[in-house]
């Protein structure tokens, strides 16, 4: 579909801003872990109301984070791939197969290595589940066929991210900081790759995806 040059401006601009937000939380974030590590006053503070309000059900915290789980969140995307790959659409389904887990690579063998923050017996931040999550949920929003179906997406991931933030921060997995660190990182990896293989594969004046 062509889309008016002044809409597709917009959209490119709006995507440079989200990447340029992304790429400023996950740096600076850090800025605030205690020198040597541990949890923000902002971890302190959130930790404590989530863990006063639910502590007496603790097997909430595991319903709460089964959204990120890996199996349940690789069949989602698989059954994304797969329904875009039955109606030929290409393009939507290989940017799916492969943006979301490249920047979980991205995140798990570089990214945490830069910030080297430890919580338990490994590296927390940016929280893999949140990126896993939010990599996959973002890469459906961005290559969502009509504005109803991208709002849709986009209103179930605004929904389910402070449900798992909870369970993850519940049962020990993540400061509350690793989860918006996430966050950040996993929307700035995939929207800047669909903005540069948009650029790529589908130049000015060309039908976009």
């Amino acid at each position: 579909m062509n889309r008016p040059p002044a809409l597709v401006t917009y959209r490119a601009a709006l995507m440079a801003l989200t990447v340029l937000l992304g790429v400023l939380v996950t740096v600076l974030l850090p800025l605030s872990f205690p020198a040597g590590g541990g949890p923000t006053g902002f971890d302190r503070v959130v930790d404590g109301h989530i863990h006063s309000a639910l502590d007496s059900h603790p097997g909430w915290y595991r319903v709460l984070v089964t959204p990120s789980d890996a199996p349940v969140v690789l069949v989602v995307l698989l059954v994304g791939v797969l329904w875009y790959a039955w109606r030929r659409d290409w393009w939507r389904a290989g940017f799916l197969l492969v943006a979301p887990e490249l920047a979980v690579a991205l995140n798990t063998y570089a990214l945490k290595y830069v910030w080297h923050r430890h919580l338990h017996h490994y590296l927390a931040y940016p929280s893999g589940h949140t990126v896993q999550f939010m990599a996959i949920a973002t890469g459906f929003v961005l290559v969502a066929p009509t504005a109803r179906i991208r709002a849709i997406e986009a209103v179930v991931a605004v929904v389910l991210l402070p449900v798992i933030a909870v369970g993850m921060v519940g049962l020990g997995y993540h400061y509350p900081t690793d989860v918006v660190g996430g966050t950040a990182t996993a929307v700035a990896l995939v929207t800047a790759m669909y903005a540069a293989l948009t650029a790529l594969t589908h130049p000015a004046g060309s039908p976009s995806p």
